[in-house]
């Protein structure tokens, strides 16, 4: 009765494989992949046709099927690799590269057959080695097919996987099932004859996905890119495979023919080939070997530039160590250097090194710009190979190496940074862990890194620079100011000498007089605090604003006009700092009382609006232009009094806006000026906390 069902199985399959091979034949325009599908899916029909007739007859598989079954798996993976070949047009049917895959797929495959064949005779191999033959090898082989219908998908792109999804499907599933009866059949020693006589049947509802696909995408032209990343990745999980499955069978057969020693053996052999294989898998030399491997031999090109200039960006532009670090790393990571050292040119006009990553920097001295090394690489700018450079100098005409960069252990090439047609600096790389031929390509994309490099570099030259100069305008503005303050501190004082000789009788003058110069004292006392704690910020605080404009006004009276203040709610209450803002406004005062006529007025209203606190110093002096107050007002340094430095007004404008506020201008010459100030009022939140 199985008999029968499994007959009936595999015939299915031999007649869903035969029609697909039969259109395939039909459409085929001479497209080797193409043909390579013609091949899988005829060797598929034929072993599922010799398995229908041992079924028929009732007797065991024997070695024609077992070679048919070899060779079918191995076809399918021949058709995925013709489809993931890397950077090959799919149409190209004959280059170089090709011939090679072509080679080690007739190795792979013959290799097959012939341990098929062997292990097949009784009198060749024993039951034991048939076993592992039949069931791990048929493992080994279904991974490696799933592995191969993964990448395919994965190196598909979005577009391309709606043609693709149902063909992946299919090949998948004969694969995923041969997995599952040599699985059974490892763990239990024994084929289950059930799962054999389904597979047929299991084949054969594959043939419709691949018919879909076909359907879908009739010239099979997908287009593929593999990165390089998938394939290196790949490739190391495919030698780890392999590497596993030969010590595999070395452990076993220690264990097989080791007596009594046997499982120990195997136990040890096993520890000592996972640790070798750990050995090489974070090895960087090893590693190293198998990118320029792959690029070598799999690529037109060495780079995926589009990955290795991301790879350069984001480690330029990372976080981590300091700029000259990173440009270090980035530029060893594209030939596979392990370390490096930066030199950048300094304003004592010398090359000199100023970071350095895994190399040692013992022996490094600054290089002048004006030494024949330098020039010749600002000139040149070519990379210099330094082991090159000594066997074959007549290349490198007119180059003296340093006999410092002679001594550079492991020193090997040494490249300019030119920004702006000028040497800014160069790199110097240690020798690479594997053999990397320096060709046009390695060095044009050396020449494009390192001046990448040098425009970051010479980005941050420039912002410690421009850092430097904004402390030194830091210092100068707050030292412009505090003259600015003494200058009006003389003035007041300058102005109660004048009037003492004419007014030292007057009892109010002498109050005046004594609160001026307390005033005064008190101004400079806090000038001194400032030098003495290096300029720091001003701390804020919750302040009556109506006290602040009293006390700025009461300044203001030994002169004439007097300023008169009026007050229309003195409940107003800012955040600001009291001896700035009250030097502020002093400021503006002041400018109104000089520019306005002794029989003038001088008036300053407090009011709230809004949400604001608004203060109006309004004058009847001599005004201002609009064009005056438009380019000139709000311009440090400029000033229309011949003593004036042209500092109160940019101050006064810099401070409100900096505590949120606003300032306003206008006037009319002959009519007098309004400088209109507008604070935010302290929230009740800020009232609250500081009851508090």
């Amino acid at each position: 009765m199985l008999s029968g069902i499994a007959f009936l199985s595999y015939a299915l399959a031999t007649l869903a494989f035969s029609l697909l091979s039969a259109m395939l034949f039909t459409k085929w325009r001479g497209r080797l992949h193409w043909l390579s599908l013609i091949v899988a899916s005829s060797m598929s029909a034929l072993w599922a046709a010799v398995l229908a007739v041992h079924a028929a007859k009732g007797i065991a598989p024997g070695l024609l099927a077992n070679t048919l079954e070899v060779i079918r798996g191995a076809s399918w993976i021949v058709f995925l690799l013709m489809l993931l070949r890397p950077g090959v047009p799919a149409d190209t049917a004959d280059t170089p590269k090709m011939r090679a895959y072509a080679k080690a797929i007739i190795v792979f495959l013959c290799g097959l057959v012939l341990a098929t064949v062997y292990v097949s005779f009784p009198a060749l191999s024993s039951e034991a080695m048939f076993g592992v033959v039949n069931t791990l090898g048929r493992v080994a082989l279904a991974v490696i097919g799933m592995l191969l219908v993964e990448q395919l998908f994965r190196s598909t792109s979005e577009k391309g996987r709606w043609s693709i999804k149902f063909a992946c499907l299919g090949i998948a599933g004969l694969f995923a099932y041969d997995f599952y009866l040599y699985s059974d059949a490892m763990l239990f020693r024994v084929i289950n004859i059930h799962i054999w006589a389904a597979r047929g049947l299991v084949d054969t509802l594959t043939v419709p996905l691949l018919a879909i696909s076909l359907a879908r995408n009739p010239k099979w032209s997908l287009g593929i890119q593999v990165s390089r990343r998938i394939l290196f990745h790949s490739a190391t999980l495919f030698g780890s495979a392999v590497y596993l499955l030969i010590m595999a069978a070395a452990g076993y057969y220690l264990r097989f023919f080791g007596g009594d020693w046997g499982s120990v053996l195997q136990v040890a052999f096993l520890f000592g080939a996972a640790i070798v294989l750990l050995i090489l898998l974070f090895s960087g030399s090893v590693r190293s070997w198998l990118k320029v491997f792959i690029s070598k031999h799999f690529y037109n090109y060495n780079y995926d530039y589009r990955e290795e200039w991301i790879r350069f960006t984001r480690i330029l532009s990372g976080n981590g160590p300091g700029l000259g670090e990173r440009a270090i790393k980035a530029v060893a990571a594209l030939v596979e250097s392990p370390g490096g050292m930066l030199f950048i040119l300094k304003e004592s006009g010398n090359c000199e090194p100023v970071a350095q990553w895994n190399m040692e920097e013992s022996s490094a001295q600054p290089e002048p710009l004006s030494s024949p090394f330098c020039k010749f690489l600002e000139e040149k700018q070519w990379v210099v190979d330094l082991q090159d450079c000594q066997i074959h100098p007549d290349k490198y005409a007119g180059l003296l190496i340093p006999e410092w960069l002679l001594k550079v252990v492991r020193g090997w090439l040494v490249l300019p940074l030119v920004f702006q047609g000028r040497l800014f600096g160069f790199i110097v790389l240690e020798q690479a862990r594997s053999r990397l031929e320096l060709n046009w390509e390695v060095l044009d994309l050396l020449k494009i890194a390192g001046s990448q490099a040098a425009s970051y570099l010479a980005q941050q030259e420039s912002a410690n620079a421009l850092m430097v100069a904004r402390q030194f305008e830091s210092f100068n503005r707050m030292s412009t100011f505090m003259v600015h303050d003494l200058k009006n501190l003389v003035a007041q004082l300058s102005l109660l000498l004048a009037n003492a000789e004419k007014h030292k009788d007057n009892p109010e003058f002498q109050k005046d007089m004594v609160d001026t110069i307390d005033n005064s004292v008190q101004k400079m006392k806090v000038l001194l605090q400032k030098l003495a704690r290096g300029f720091d910020v001003e701390k804020t605080e919750s302040l009556r604003l109506a006290e602040l404009l009293q006390q700025t006004v009461e300044s203001k009276s030994p002169y004439e006009p007097k300023p008169v203040l009026e007050v229309l709610d003195a409940g107003i209450m800012v955040i600001a700092n009291w001896e700035r803002l009250e030097r502020v406004i002093g400021h503006i005062i002041q400018n109104a009382v000089e520019a306005t006529p002794r029989d003038g007025q001088v008036r300053v209203l407090l009011k709230r609006l809004g949400n604001a606190a608004v203060m109006e110093i309004r004058d009847t002096g001599v005004g201002m232009s609009e064009e005056f107050i438009r380019d000139k007002l709000f311009s440090p340094f400029e000033s229309t009094k011949l003593a004036g430095m042209g500092i109160g007004v940019f101050e006064t404008r810099e401070y409100i806006q900096e505590l949120g506020g606003m300032l306003e201008v206008s006037s009319q010459p002959g009519l007098g000026t309004s400088f209109i100030i507008s604070l935010p009022l302290q929230s009740r939140d800020e009232q609250t906390l500081k009851a508090n």
